[in-house]
């Protein structure tokens, strides 16, 4: 068995054991840009309360970016952060936290998984329990980012 085998049967063996748990499959349809834009009103609308310069992503089910919005003073490296976490999320249909939480308990193999962000701020988005994309969000702290994405979810 060669090495590179080896390893991409870790790294996907670590994988299948993150977050499975009653996991969504993908809807029939992605998310629209009109649904994107009131998912990211209502995660600015949080932001701006709370005095939270972000970044904001909406990606399709397939990671593709649907929607962005930046707010004035929020970090440059916030920007791609946020389209990172919102991939990550719409790819794997679990939060981002998942990934960030399994590489805390030691799951390095996690980090090997091409196209994963294992930071907090990432959710998936879903209407009838079928995931159709994913919200990222970026320059607070990742709890912070997180309530964010989430807030921006709930005016869905």
């Amino acid at each position: 068995m060669s090495v590179r085998r080896l390893m991409l049967g870790l790294a996907f063996g670590a994988f299948a054991n993150v977050g499975f748990a009653q996991m969504p499959s993908y809807g029939p349809s992605d998310v629209t840009a009109e649904q994107a834009k009131k998912i990211v009103a209502g995660a600015i609308a949080h932001a701006q309360k709370n005095k939270w310069p972000v970044a904001i992503a909406v990606v399709d089910r397939h990671g593709f970016l649907v929607y962005f919005e930046r707010m004035e003073d929020t970090q440059t490296l916030s920007v791609q952060v946020a389209i990172d976490k919102a991939k990550t999320s719409g790819m794997s249909r679990r939060p981002s936290r998942v990934f960030e939480e399994g590489v805390a308990k030691g799951r390095n193999a996690l980090l090997g998984l091409g196209g994963v962000t294992p930071i907090t701020g990432g959710v998936p988005i879903t209407v009838g329990g079928k995931v159709i994309g994913a919200i990222g969000v970026s320059g607070v702290t990742s709890d912070q980012d997180e309530e964010v994405a989430k807030a921006g979810l709930a005016g869905m």
